[in-house]
């Protein structure tokens, strides 16, 4: 078999992102805008983003300014953005760029609203001078550039749209939990250098996380709450912890890159973290490790394929679904076990919603952690969520439509509520 498409499905889905990538995909589009209008006197920058774009960076820290939202997101990356590094786009900024783009909100240059599109993940830039106008679209995929018009003519379009709900679908035919399964067993562990990649740098987020008090603080304190003899120093604790802490690390605006699974930092954390602790206690090769963490990967974004970039419901049920494939082949599970590891998930933790990155992301990564050590070590024994039961049926991709089913179609309205509460607390936070 040729493991070519999967080393380049790898690629493409496991990217560094600097802070949540909503917000920075909005600077993303900013700093395009920016770069192709021509003059040096902003009059405008006006923002139309979709309702789940809307609620992902409302509330999260943006790396290194201690600011939040669309608004602030465009206006660095219009003041200070490099379109070059892409979702790194904000890495560099300083002092004087956070209050040339606080400014620019003050005066009331920049302006956001909610697009009239029905696309789940859209960010539309207009950026104007004295001299020009220009705009950037970014559609369905956190880097997909789809559009770039400078003084109303199209200068880079993408070729085709990506089908809805899920990208590249129609691409991944080559992909099934069989494949994925021969393809860990079997790709050169040189050939994985990605998936090394995003150890290194998701392990040392959640180390930094661990040392600083970032956010809720989650994971320090299951941390400490072991050192209190409060919680077991066990595996399924240790890697909870150092997995929250990773989530509060960069919903506080930690300065360090994570890899993203599936246009997802939290996603990539928590589809790396726990396979790496479960691995580190239990003394595992680092060539094991590599191949649960591929594993975990691979089968998160299989899932991420039919579900989609965005979506009402939590994105750890389906990075905690891939720990858990991880988890248990770390813990000598074969693909029966791996599969049933998959029905214990989504059995479990199936219809958690996602109302928007924030700090309060970590308690739902700590939760879908242990949800996947459990799952696993259910799985490994031979036991699993019945047929009969709930949304689970006999063949675990037959689960997993289910679950996208519910995520796609099942979850319109919700999504709606739920920007509609964030947009109109009756109680204004002071």
């Amino acid at each position: 078999m040729s493991y070519a498409k999967f080393i380049e499905l790898l690629e493409h889905e496991l990217e560094i992102a600097l802070g949540c990538t909503e917000p920075v995909a909005v600077a993303y589009a900013a700093a395009l805008a920016r770069a192709h209008a021509r003059g040096a006197g902003l009059t405008a920058v006006d923002v139309y983003v979709s309702g789940n774009v809307v609620k992902n960076a409302m509330s999260v820290t943006i790396p290194g300014t201690g600011l939040c939202g669309v608004d602030m997101a465009a206006a660095l990356g219009v003041v200070a953005g490099d379109a070059a590094k892409i979702l790194e786009v904000l890495s560099g900024i300083g002092e004087q760029d956070i209050l040339a783009a606080e400014d620019l909100v003050k005066r009331g240059i920049v302006t956001v609203k909610v697009a009239d599109s029905d696309r789940k993940l859209y960010i539309e830039v207009n950026v104007r001078t004295a001299d020009s106008c220009a705009k950037a679209v970014i559609a369905d995929e956190h880097t997909k550039v789809e559009r770039i018009e400078v003084d109303g003519q199209v200068i880079n379009r993408a070729e085709g749209g990506d089908p809805q709900p899920g990208a590249n679908a129609a691409d991944l035919s080559f992909l099934s939990i069989d494949s994925i399964w021969d393809f860990v067993q079997n790709a050169p562990a040189d050939d994985l250098g990605v998936v090394r990649r995003s150890i290194e740098l998701n392990g040392a987020i959640a180390a930094e996380g661990l040392r600083n008090p970032y956010g809720l603080q989650v994971g320090r304190m299951i941390q400490d709450n072991v050192a209190q003899k409060i919680l077991g120093d066990d595996i399924v604790n240790y890697a909870t912890s150092l997995t929250a802490a990773a989530a509060d690390a960069r919903m506080a605006g930690c300065p360090l890159p994570a890899v993203s699974n599936s246009g997802s930092g939290n996603q990539g954390i928590s589809a790396t973290v726990p396979v790496l602790a479960f691995g580190t206690r239990q003394e595992a090769s680092e060539e094991a490790i590599l191949r649960a963490v591929t594993l975990s990967h691979l089968i998160a974004i299989f899932i991420k394929s039919k579900f989609g970039r965005l979506s009402a419901l939590c994105g750890a049920i389906v990075s905690g679904t891939g720990a858990a494939c991880g988890i248990a082949f770390l813990l000598g599970g074969d693909v029966v076990a791996v599969k049933m590891a998959i029905q214990n998930m989504l059995g479990n933790v199936t219809g958690m919603l996602c109302d928007g990155a924030k700090p309060g992301c970590a308690l739902k990564v700590a939760t879908c952690t242990n949800a996947a050590a459990q799952s696993a070590l259910l799985a490994i024994r031979g036991l699993g969520i019945k047929p009969t039961d709930g949304i689970i049926e006999v063949s675990p991709v037959h689960s997993i439509d289910n679950l996208c089913r519910i995520g796609n179609q099942g979850t319109l309205e919700m999504d709606k509520i739920i920007l509609d509460i964030m947009l109109n607390k009756q109680d204004k936070p002071e």
